[in-house]
């Protein structure tokens, strides 16, 4: 069976090669001059829904049939796929999105490069394959977000001309927001995350779909910062949002691109305690930084934005993350039942569980 493994797996070991922190992962194989029914016979078992994908019976590992598409419709939905044996190589190669991910290599390591991404790798360019780009606005997403991953590349100008012609035709309005979310989020876990917006900025994607999202300088550094510092996907989701003028807008946006909650919440509780996060650490504000934050519930999320003030894009000086952490075990160390207890009038008791938690705050400042 005449194979090639294609894919991530042989960019990310030609970048190892040249000392990228990198390791290639899963093996990707296309599979040339093979019929779904000669696949089975062989043991592999289908796996593939709109073209044919196996699974190697022993290792696994993925094996497509080599194939082609043709657009039909508007959008990322609308393509009919073309297995058969005589698809080749490079007919498969073609239809990739990245010159830097059209490469492929046989059993014995030799390379099939017909689309020069061996020399886009080693001039850190990222380079759209064939004008059949332009068909899947998704390719848009994942150029901003490879461009994340290495923030050493550039997106070649034709590349970028691409793209803006394809917002400028509508073909991104046709993505829905759950693949939005998707690729946001796996743009978020890179260590450059600022260039995803950047490039999406450039070609006209983020004004086209996201123009009530503000996304200056100072916000992208904000989310990159956010991410480096290792702060949980909420975070780095709800720091999109820090251009944006209340909480409930920003939950508005989050669930619009089909965020999970946890998002939607940490954005509202951001907006609501911002203020507090760079305002002097008075006890006035330590208080009601911890009743905003719902501390006593959610002290991880608490916590979180306590580290989270020094990327804002305001934050100067010393924020006292230390004070403002002790500050959090202080409140948390209240006794409430004991302080309730010591109450003859029910009435009471909340008054003083707040004045018990205040006195503890005052302890430490």
């Amino acid at each position: 069976m005449k194979c090639h493994i294609v894919g991530g797996w042989v960019r990310d070991r030609l970048l190892e090669e040249e000392g990228f922190p990198v390791r290639p992962k899963d093996r990707d194989w296309v599979v040339l001059g093979e019929t779904p029914e000669a696949m089975v016979r062989r043991g592999f078992k289908p796996v593939g829904g709109d073209f044919p994908v196996f699974l190697h019976p022993k290792t696994h590992e993925e094996y497509a049939l080599a194939r082609t598409e043709r657009k039909t419709a508007p959008g990322y939905h609308g393509f009919v796929f073309h297995a058969a044996p005589d698809v080749t190589l490079e007919d498969d190669l073609r239809r990739r999105d990245l010159t830097i991910n059209a490469i492929a290599m046989d059993a014995d390591g030799n390379l099939t490069d017909p689309y020069g991404g061996a020399a886009d790798l080693r001039a850190r360019v990222l380079r759209h394959v064939s004008e059949a780009f332009a068909e899947d606005p998704v390719r848009i997403l994942r150029c901003a977000r490879f461009a994340a991953r290495f923030p050493e590349f550039t997106v070649a100008p034709e590349t970028m001309a691409l793209m803006r012609g394809m917002v400028d035709a509508g073909e991104a309005d046709a993505l829905v927001p759950e693949r939005v979310q998707a690729e946001f989020q796996k743009g978020l876990e890179t260590k450059a995350p600022e260039r995803m917006f950047e490039v999406l900025l450039e070609c006209g994607f983020w004004a086209r779909l996201y123009a009530d999202v503000p996304m200056e300088a100072p916000i992208r550094r904000a989310v990159g910062d956010v991410a480096r510092a290792g702060h949980p996907m909420a975070a780095r989701l709800a720091a999109m949002t820090l251009g944006m003028s209340s909480g409930d807008a920003a939950k508005a946006f989050l669930k619009a691109l089909r965020s999970p909650v946890d998002a939607m919440e940490y954005a509202l509780t951001l907006h609501a305690v911002r203020p507090l996060l760079t305002a002097p650490a008075t006890l006035v504000n330590l208080r009601d930084f911890m009743v905003r934050a719902d501390a006593l519930r959610r002290p991880e999320r608490a916590e979180d934005l306590i580290r989270f003030a020094k990327h804002l894009p305001e934050a100067e000086g010393d924020l006292k993350e230390d004070l403002r952490m002790k500050a959090l075990a202080a409140w948390r160390s209240v006794d409430a039942g004991a302080v309730a207890h010591a109450q003859t009038d029910p009435k009471a008791i909340p008054g003083a569980v707040l004045e018990a938690r205040t006195e503890a705050l005052r302890a430490v400042l």
